[in-house]
């Protein structure tokens, strides 16, 4: 019996050990992420040079926008009576897209008349902020590197990946928001 207790205990303090964590099999480093990060500091660089030569050629004065694009107004509307639209305000708006050789993508008539209840619904970035900026009667036109613009996917239509726009907007009208 004197066996048997001695069996028993030596079972219970081996066997009752706590559990250690497993290692893993392969252990990753942020090298994926260090070199999707230097692809895209590349990709925006040479986007930028190209944007700036396409600017000195054109002639214009851009304006470069606090959110990473540039823009120059084709129709101004100097009164100060006229707001911007701000959270909720419907915006009625036209536009067009290209790409940076000037082909058009999507037409005005193609894309029609759009309305847009400012930053409550979707609307890629360039041109959400973009609008930010216009005021009725406007119209803009914008150079929007591809992170501004429809980024790595692209529209799943005939706007590629990385790929940059030039968006020609006019705003009709601005109904404010009753909440503001």
């Amino acid at each position: 019996m004197n066996k048997l207790l001695t069996i028993a205990i030596l079972l219970l303090v081996f066997g009752c050990k706590t559990p250690e964590a497993r290692r893993p099999v392969s252990v990753k480093t942020g090298s994926f992420i260090d070199a999707s990060i230097e692809r895209n500091k590349k990709l925006n660089a040479n986007e930028k040079a190209f944007i700036e030569n396409l600017m000195k050629q054109q002639e214009i004065d851009y304006i470069a926008s606090e959110n990473g694009f540039w823009y120059y107004y084709n129709n101004k509307i100097e009164i100060d009576t006229l707001k911007t639209p701000s959270f909720g305000d419907i915006v009625n708006y036209n536009y067009n897209v290209k790409n940076l050789n000037g082909s058009v993508i999507y037409s005005r008539e193609v894309i029609k008349t759009q309305t847009y209840a400012m930053d409550k619904q979707e609307l890629f970035t360039g041109l959400r902020e973009g609008l930010k900026l216009m005021k009725t009667g406007e119209t803009v036109t914008f150079l929007f590197p591809s992170q501004k613009a429809y980024g790595y996917y692209g529209d799943d239509n005939k706007i590629g990946r990385n790929t940059p726009l030039i968006c020609e907007v006019t705003v009709n009208s601005i109904a404010q928001n009753q909440t503001n």
